[in-house]
């Protein structure tokens, strides 16, 4: 354990901000107490950035809570948390509330989290600013203007506005001038960017990162997303299950990950440049500190795991010169992951770029908003078609009109203009349609939704809602109890998930529950609506995976909508790139993402981490 200690805590002559041994517990509602994180510790210099990078349920949020002081009733955390000679975890909350905002500042994933909905933007920011900025009103609002233009809004008008009136990036732009406004030395930003689309995404991280080092802060970026971590932050904490697995320098882990589950994140994650065979997904999913203490935490989901995972918690020791790894294995494994990233990075053979008949054709379709006296334009012209067992991939940011065409497809919405084929049937709108007739379209077509949890009924279990599913499309089912086995077995789960409720179950398993009863009424075409965005990397993969088996399995076709054009490229043959409403660019997937012909996409591709 010495190495552990002298390169966490190296530079400590100049770290401001120096965490020892965390351990967070939270009190159980019967008695007892439940482990969330068992054993951290990271520090920061001045104008460094560090990551915290790990999947949900590894404990990122709660450490980044009891970095500010703000972890919630029930909660505690104990350990050494240095900062100007005091330890932090110790203070009371009169004495965080001198810190807070003024040395130490939070960014949120939700900016809505952090602004007052009932207040314009200017008074969320003169409310914040430090009373030396303030000579009066004029003064706060000069100032409060000026803040904005440090991170990018030059519009006047924001000040005047509410959080609802501004997009999502705009509204993050804000939060973040809100948690510079007292000129913190450091500052904590959880998942930032996660709920933004790519290009949203990476306008946000650049911003945060310059105003980083003009200011000469310490970051720490919370995130679940390696490549994320790689592009923003020079050293990197890896946190599993409560404690720490590996430590090391960004461009050093990227090159050659020391523990299996940094190489795990890496290999579920499809890569920019090209399409692969296959997506290395690890199995199961992130176990609480309690289920796996004395024994190493990723035992469970480790394809190396040995008698010697199982017998004690492997110790945080230096690997290399200054790289920390949690694996007692990795001097006999190292070589084995070395040839595992090479068959994970192998090229799938490009698809057939011939199309087939279409089973799904949208024809000049508009559509038109009527918001208070004008009318917004989500669609415009626009004509695709999917066909038999064919992937094609819709593309776009938020706003783009990807979510409203398919919406329009599945007769949510009515298309102003223009008109659908689906299966030889052409409609224009669905309210006219003979009952028998819609019946069929809807079997025809399904959608998988982007959170599972919204879209299952919370109060059913997983048997009635595919008995539900089964039953609505055909009244006349015979067995359908065997149909949810057969169903549940299908999407990877085992019969027995009919007993479950909703919550009882991971991300990725109600994910696979919806995209089981989407399969219930056998369509042949399925919409999967930004399917993987709400889930970890690591389960992204699987239900990735999943989907290209069931394709080959079933022989449906897949209109595949979603901002990331890494998965587009590796789900998709056709792909057509939307731009405010309109189709922009389309061909076959591995030529336009690799020779972009129009503006929009190439700047898509460049917004991508690693992507440039």
């Amino acid at each position: 354990m010495t190495g552990t200690v002298e390169v966490v805590t190296q530079g400590l002559d100049t770290a401001i901000f120096n965490l020892q041994n965390l351990r967070i517990v939270a009190k159980r509602s019967g008695g007892g107490e439940s482990t969330i994180v068992s054993s951290a510790s990271l520090s920061v210099r001045r104008g460094e950035s560090i990551g915290i990078v790990g999947e949900s349920g590894s404990g990122k949020s709660m450490t980044a809570k009891s970095l500010i002081g703000l972890l919630p009733a029930g909660v505690t955390a104990t350990g050494q948390l240095s900062y100007r000679g005091e330890n932090l975890l110790t203070a009371n909350e009169r004495k965080w509330q001198t810190i807070r905002g003024r040395e130490i500042g939070l960014i949120l994933q939700d900016p809505f989290t952090m602004l007052n909905p009932v207040m314009r933007c200017g008074q969320i920011l003169e409310e914040s600013l430090l009373p030396e900025y303030i000579h009066g009103g004029r003064g706060a609002r000069e100032e409060a203007i000026r803040r904005l233009a440090e991170v990018g809004i030059t519009d006047e008008s924001v000040i005047d506005r509410y959080p609802f009136q501004l997009s999502g990036g705009m509204r993050q732009r804000v939060a973040i001038a809100a948690a510079l406004c007292r000129d913190p030395q450091v500052l904590i930003a959880d998942e930032p960017s996660t709920a933004l689309d790519v290009a949203t995404q990476r306008e946000v991280l650049e911003l945060i990162k310059r105003i980083q080092q003009a200011r000469g802060m310490g970051l720490i970026l919370i995130t679940h997303d390696l490549r994320v971590a790689f592009e923003t932050c020079s050293r990197i904490y890896v946190l599993y299950a409560g404690s720490l697995v590996e430590v090391g320098d960004s461009q050093r882990m990227q090159a050659e990950p020391l523990h299996p589950y940094t190489q795990g994140l890496l290999l579920s994650e499809p890569p920019v440049g090209q399409r692969v065979q296959k997506l290395v997904a690890m199995p199961g999913a992130v176990p609480t500190a309690d289920e796996v203490q004395g024994v190493c935490t990723f035992e469970p989901r480790c394809r190396w795991a040995g008698p010697a995972c199982r017998e004690s918690a492997p110790p945080l020791a230096e690997a290399t010169p200054g790289r920390l790894s949690a694996c007692i294995r990795l001097p006999e494994i190292r070589e084995e992951m070395r040839s595992l990233r090479t068959f994970a990075e192998q090229v799938a053979a490009a698809p057939s770029t011939d199309r087939t008949s279409p089973i799904l054709e949208v024809r000049n379709v508009g559509k038109s908003f009527q918001i208070g006296p004008r009318a917004v334009r989500a669609l415009d012209d626009v004509s695709i078609q999917v066909g038999v067992n064919e992937s094609v991939g819709i593309v776009g940011e938020s706003g783009s009109g990807k979510t409203t065409l398919a919406r329009v497809l599945v007769g949510l919405e009515t298309p102003t203009e223009g008109e659908i084929v689906i299966g030889g049937t052409t409609t224009r709108q669905w309210a006219k349609v003979r009952n028998e007739e819609r019946r069929e379209l809807r079997s025809n077509v399904q959608t998988v939704f982007q959170d599972p949890y919204s879209s299952l009924n919370p109060m059913r279990s997983v048997g009635w809602t595919l008995r539900e599913a089964i039953t609505t499309h055909d009244k006349n089912a015979t067995n359908p109890k065997q149909r949810v086995g057969e169903l549940l077995e299908m999407v990877g789960l085992p019969a027995t998930y009919a007993r479950r409720l909703p919550r009882a179950l991971s991300g990725g398993e109600r994910q696979r529950v919806a995209i089981a009863r989407a399969l219930a009424v056998r369509p042949k075409v399925l919409i999967c609506d930004e399917p993987t965005s709400a889930l970890d990397m690591s389960v992204q993969a699987q239900i990735l995976n999943l989907l290209t088996t069931l394709r080959a399995e079933q022989e449906i076709s897949y209109l595949f909508i979603s901002h990331d054009l890494s998965i587009v490229r590796h789900v998709s043959e056709f792909v057509y790139v939307m731009y405010r409403g309109r189709v922009v660019e389309s061909g076959p997937t591995d030529t336009v993402l690799d020779n972009p012909q129009h503006e929009y996409t190439r700047k898509l591709l460049e917004s991508l981490p690693g992507g440039g």
